[in-house]
């Protein structure tokens, strides 16, 4: 019995939580309607494939060398990083302070992290080299420019309309999101409006 609960515990499924299980059946049906369905398998394969890895219990691929630090909950390693940035060595205020720290004093962090023997994850390096730089996205989309067949929209050039209007739907998006915190129903700030208002935004009908 004994060797059983150490075979669960290793397995990792015992660090399971509820948002881990959540996103890992999201990541799953990603994957089915990519595959099965053939539904936008440019942009849903890859989302799914990535929120797989992410979530897999105590594999740690999408955290950062400090965030794995934090996560090992090590008192000596934390009264350090917490020195460094003037609060208390709790992992809720050190993420409190790094949160409001300037982007320098955070890359600090990361590599006094770094020289603490902590690594980070191949999907958070994988971030910090395609996506944090902004390569990946001009890729992705220059690679769904070029798969387009624009024959369609050629022998029938009236469609253009119909991408040109969908790109309407973002300006719509955060007037909505601006007008919801108007009248009090749900907070946005104008930021926070603009980033919804990118799910407004139709890559399909303009493609």
């Amino acid at each position: 019995m004994e060797s059983l609960n150490a075979l669960l515990q290793g397995m990792g499924l015992m660090h399971l939580g509820a948002g881990q299980a959540i996103m890992l059946l999201v990541s799953l049906l990603l994957l089915w309607l990519a595959i099965a369905k053939k539904f936008e398998p440019l942009l849903l394969l890859p989302i799914g494939f990535g929120g797989l890895l992410s979530n897999i219990p105590e594999a740690g691929m999408a955290l950062t060398a400090l965030e794995s630090l934090l996560a090992h909950h090590d008192a000596g390693q934390l009264a350090v990083i917490a020195a460094k940035l003037n609060c208390a060595p709790d992992v809720h205020a050190i993420k409190e302070a790094l949160a409001l720290a300037l982007p320098s004093v955070q890359g600090q962090m990361e590599n006094l992290a770094v020289d603490m023997g902590y690594t980070p994850g191949v999907l958070a390096l994988f971030y910090k080299v395609a996506i944090g730089s902004g390569v990946a996205p001009l890729v992705i989309f220059m690679g769904v420019g070029a798969m387009t067949d624009f024959g369609p929209l050629l022998a029938n050039p009236r469609t253009l309309l119909l991408g040109a209007a969908a790109q309407f739907g973002i300006f719509a998006t955060v007037l909505g999101a601006l007008t919801l915190n108007y009248f009090g129903l749900i907070a946005f700030t104008l930021p926070q409006a603009a980033a919804i208002g990118i799910i407004g935004g139709a890559d399909g009908p303009t493609a």
